[in-house]
């Protein structure tokens, strides 16, 4: 398995993890700028008819990209553009079961790997059901990355672990994604008790907008996961979004890596 996953974990500051929707704006340019920003992991994510862990921001996206007559070929040509430019940087692609397994899991998990996609979230595969892709995954040595929610509890949480790689994204809100955010001290205590369940690097997304939110994040889990707001970014500024996204992510890296230093 590629080691830029596990490398971005190892920076000695916390991952600052970045998601778009493929397709949507200029998206190549836009991923330029998450990595000149100091995006240390970026999601790249698969527009599907009805992704329904996400809000209004993100649905509007997948709209936008799917109008535009944005395909699985071309999110994969985008994949393999963006790591002949940016060979060191790991990306991941995150969307639904349907656009990965509709021609055969070994055929998108082949395509993935060739691609130079080093992980792949898929929103609606749960653990119980990991035959479906994770062994294709696994096989094409791609990192199965799963979620744990609020609502994960002690009996469940080895299902979820079993079989995961990569990192574990800790969706902090019961919910879909947007400008709701969990309470500092219920991540603090998920984090903790994930923590103690698995080496894997725990990353905490949903919600999380501002500076102040990151850095508070970056101060107990592995990484911070930003989307909605980036995404909302790309929809406000369309061609030009590259330069106020680049902007957005350097404020919100300096933030993370500041953040770190303190506890130090």
């Amino acid at each position: 398995m590629s080691n830029r996953l596990s490398a971005a974990f190892a920076k000695g500051h916390p991952a600052l993890v970045a998601f778009i929707t493929a397709g949507d704006g200029p998206t190549a340019a836009v991923l330029d700028a998450l990595v000149a920003g100091g995006a240390d992991l970026i999601e790249l994510g698969m527009p599907f008819t009805d992704p329904m862990a996400d809000g209004p921001a993100i649905q509007q996206a997948n709209l936008r990209s799917l109008a535009a007559g944005t395909t699985t070929a071309d999110i994969l040509a985008l994949a393999r553009d963006f790591r002949a430019r940016h060979p060191d940087v790991p990306l991941v692609l995150m969307g639904y079961a349907n656009p990965m397994t509709r021609r055969g899991p070994e055929w998108f998990a082949q395509a993935a790997r060739d691609a130079g996609v080093d992980g792949v979230i898929c929103v609606d595969i749960p653990a119980e059901e990991d035959d479906s892709l994770g062994d294709a995954l696994r096989a094409a040595e791609i990192a199965n990355i799963r979620l744990a929610t609020p609502t994960t509890d002690a009996a469940r949480l080895p299902r979820v672990l079993d079989g995961a790689s990569g990192f574990l994204y800790y969706v902090s809100v019961a919910g879909i994604t947007g400008k709701q955010q969990a309470a500092q001290a219920s991540i603090e205590d998920a984090v903790a008790r994930l923590k103690a369940a698995t080496d894997l690097p725990v990353a905490v997304g949903f919600g999380v907008r501002t500076p102040e939110q990151a850095a508070a994040i970056a101060r107990v889990a592995d990484g911070v996961v930003v989307g909605s707001a980036i995404v909302e970014l790309v929809g406000q500024h369309g061609e030009d979004a590259p330069r106020h996204v680049r902007a957005y992510i350097e404020s919100l890296s300096s933030a993370v890596r500041a953040a770190r230093k303190e506890i130090v």
